[in-house]
């Protein structure tokens, strides 16, 4: 019996692939154990258990960024996490280790290092942070969700996507999409969504400018986040807004054309499906969202538009113009799905397997 130890968290984006990763590890070697390594305050500590896997926890411990007591203290602190890592995979005995970045991959790719263990790596935004950059330096299995990511060894797996995106016929559940949002599946929909927490600058300019959007014969399924997000129902027949929702498939499948932001797991499910998007990358960190979304707009599949850009005077120059051409929206769905993965899952469980049987022989 195979025990995978998969490291990851405090994200979203770190977690998610990590879970799919696991689905399909437990689909293919079903007499294998997986377990999770993460913290307790991350976004691991409520998804693992939900989705019925163990996790195994070591302290959060981030680098400091500034020169104070807590640079001065950080070495110990983290030869102890790493420690309680090594403990955890000799405990369990670990076979293999994936990392997904985050807070807890860095200790784990040195733990597994120093116990002679294989690792692979996943990184899925197309610039890497620090903990894959670590793990990268520590093993030829490393995949990429997007090409040029600046990773050594790396390859191309795309993202590890949920079954039910992964396995998504948009034309066959449009009917049911459409209902379970209460649209009209006759009528074109514009998808607009910022993320679980919202995203202020698209939530305003599309409430601003929703008339303008059904005046030309759309609906709109507005997906706002989170409460601080929260808007006014104006009541205007076509305009749905929904705070939050889990059936992100059906949302898919319901709609023609996304306006989003440009994390990863957005850009690589948008491109999977086929569905032709309005990238408006967020504008606070270290610039990967545009990267994310480089590959799908230089295949001419999506338009990007900065934060500060995407105002009422961009939707009506360029947004209306755009929904009022359905050529055009063929064409940019036919090029964003030519970008697209949909076996990411199985491409990462594929290089898992590699750094395993690799190690064995």
């Amino acid at each position: 019996m195979t025990v995978y130890l998969l490291a990851g968290g405090g994200t979203a984006g770190h977690v998610n692939p990590l879970l799919a990763t696991a689905d399909r590890l437990r689909d293919r070697d079903p007499g294998s154990e997986v377990l999770v390594l993460g913290t307790a305050e991350g976004l691991e500590a409520r998804l693992v258990p939900g989705r019925g896997y163990e996790l195994l926890t070591i302290p959060r411990t981030p680098f400091p960024r500034r020169p104070n007591g807590d640079l001065l203290r950080f070495p110990g602190r983290w030869r102890a996490t790493i420690e309680a890592a090594r403990t955890h995979l000799r405990e369990r005995g670990v076979d293999v280790v994936a990392g997904f970045g985050g807070y807890a991959s860095a200790p784990a790719y040195r733990a597994a290092r120093r116990e002679g263990l294989p690792i692979a790596v996943h990184e899925a935004n197309a610039r890497p942070g620090l903990a894959n950059r670590l793990g990268a330096r520590l093993t030829r299995h490393v995949g990429v969700t997007f090409p040029g990511t600046p990773l050594r060894n790396a390859q191309v797996v795309g993202f590890p996507l949920r079954r039910e995106i992964e396995t998504l016929d948009r034309a066959h559940s449009r009917a049911a999409g459409a209902a379970e949002f209460g649209l009209d599946a006759a009528r074109p929909t514009l998808l607009v969504t910022g993320g679980s927490s919202g995203a202020r600058r698209i939530n305003e300019t599309v409430a601003v400018s929703v008339e303008r959007i059904l005046g030309a014969g759309w609906q709109v399924l507005h997906l706002s986040g989170g409460l601080r997000e929260a808007l006014t129902d104006p009541g205007l027949p076509g305009y749905r807004i929904v705070g939050y929702t889990d059936r992100m498939e059906l949302a898919f499948a319901a709609a023609d054309l996304a306006i989003s932001r440009a994390g990863s797991a957005s850009v690589s499910e948008l491109c999977a499906i086929g569905l032709p998007a309005v990238f408006v990358p967020y504008p606070v960190g270290n610039g990967e969202q545009e990267l994310n979304a480089a590959e799908a707009v230089g295949a001419g599949g999506a338009l990007l538009v900065r934060d500060a850009a995407f105002t009422p005077g961009w939707v009506a120059d360029e947004l209306v113009p755009l929904l009022l051409d359905p050529a055009r929206l063929a064409e940019l769905s036919a090029r964003i799905a030519s970008v697209g993965h949909r076996d990411g899952a199985d491409r990462m469980v594929d290089l898992v397997l590699r750094a395993r049987d690799e190690a064995r022989r």
